[in-house]
């Protein structure tokens, strides 16, 4: 039941990409030219996701409500936050001081779960990779189109 609970929530955070989507004002937008793919986008969130779920689950079983847990749900909801921030209300300069945010929540975690479970504390690393490319990128689209 607690696993189906973890994806559950990341279901639902997950659901805020669907639901705010790029779309036609993204399209315009000038993007470095190192911009990912559009595929990739979900490919990558899909992975991540299994991964962030699980990461979840697994402290909750090893150490129930803690620092750690506390720190993963932030990051959740920083997460979910992002897509409504960037996309729905368009404002990349926002979206990226909330993914500062979401970066510390990940880093943190990272740490905090570390004597709980390396295994959960790893399986976030490439989740901060994924979000330091991500800022990157914002700060990048923030740039280019500073003048818009």
């Amino acid at each position: 039941m607690a696993a189906a609970t973890f994806a559950f929530l990341v279901f639902l955070a997950a659901m805020s990409g669907a639901v705010f989507k790029p779309g036609p004002w993204y399209d315009t937008l000038r993007k470095p030219s190192w911009t990912p793919p559009k595929w990739a986008f979900p490919t990558v969130w899909s992975v991540l996701y299994v991964m962030i779920a699980y990461a979840g689950w697994d402290i909750w079983t090893r150490a129930g409500w803690s620092f750690a847990l506390l720190l993963w749900a932030a990051q959740l909801i920083l997460n979910g936050g992002w897509s409504w921030i960037f996309f729905g209300l368009k404002r990349m300069d926002l979206a990226l001081f909330e993914l500062g945010l979401l970066w510390l929540a990940i880093a943190g975690f990272i740490l905090a779960a570390w004597p709980i479970s390396t295994l959960a504390s790893l399986l976030f690393v490439p989740y901060l990779l994924w979000v330091s490319t991500a800022g990157l990128l914002n700060f990048s689209v923030l740039r280019l189109n500073a003048a818009d």
